[in-house]
């Protein structure tokens, strides 16, 4: 569905009112925000705009006009800088999934005997607490899309770039390249049943904090068939 991120093209000029939409145009980028608190509070708004619609809505069920409507910008404005709807879900999936990947390199290093020595004494891994702590701050973002009204193609990406990295960060050395079926299975397994948890943490409020969601994850990955299921 999304289509693929552009780069932006350079340009001075803030997301201001325009007298009619322009050619397609390539997306104004993060950085392009933040050199112009014009562009990121329109871009803030647009991307409020836009969840609050999948919400309502689905993802297909509203125009570049709706989104404009519902942002107080004008369709000019819009197309000053994304070719389409779809670019634009681009460009907030890919800021999303770029966030995600500074927290995840923390996790290249981890081994699996340090996370079974904090599951045992029931301390939280740093690391998977920043993560949680990051989820917490897209989260309506994440509900959105990982909602029944979103983007399941986005999904994926979530499972591959938290999930899957996770668990390949805990094989041992001698299976991370590993080509067989089993590893392939393992790791497929693990990454859906934690992308499950997030999900569900998500759909249900996050009442619980980063801390306790890192020692459930934690948990999770040592208790055994059989065993009672208690932290």
């Amino acid at each position: 569905m999304p289509a693929a991120s552009t780069a932006a093209s350079p340009t001075s000029a803030a997301l201001a009112p325009a007298s009619a939409p322009a050619p397609a145009a390539a997306p104004a980028t993060t950085a392009a925000a933040e050199r112009d608190p014009r562009i990121a509070r329109s871009r803030a708004a647009l991307r409020e705009a836009f969840i609050t619609l999948v919400e309502e809505r689905g993802i297909d069920g509203f125009s570049v006009g709706d989104l404009c409507t519902s942002a107080g910008l004008n369709r000019g404005t819009f197309y000053n800088h994304f070719r389409d709807k779809e670019s634009l879900l681009a460009s907030f999936e890919d800021e999303v999934i770029e966030g995600l990947g500074g927290v995840l390199a923390k996790f290249q290093n981890i081994k699996l005997r340090e996370l079974a020595a904090c599951s045992l004494t029931h301390r939280p891994l740093p690391m998977l607490v920043e993560l949680y702590d990051y989820l917490r701050e897209e989260g309506p973002f994440l509900h959105a899309m990982l909602g029944p009204g979103g983007d399941a193609r986005f999904g994926m990406r979530l499972r591959e770039a938290v999930c899957g990295r996770f668990v390949r960060s805990l094989l041992h050395e001698r299976y991370q390249n590993d080509p067989s079926a089993f590893t392939r299975y393992y790791i497929s397994f693990y990454s859906g049943a934690y992308l499950g948890v997030i999900s569900e943490w998500i759909d249900s409020g996050m009442t619980e904090t980063s801390e306790e969601m890192a020692l459930i994850s934690m948990r999770l990955l040592f208790i055994k068939p059989g065993e009672s299921i208690k932290m």
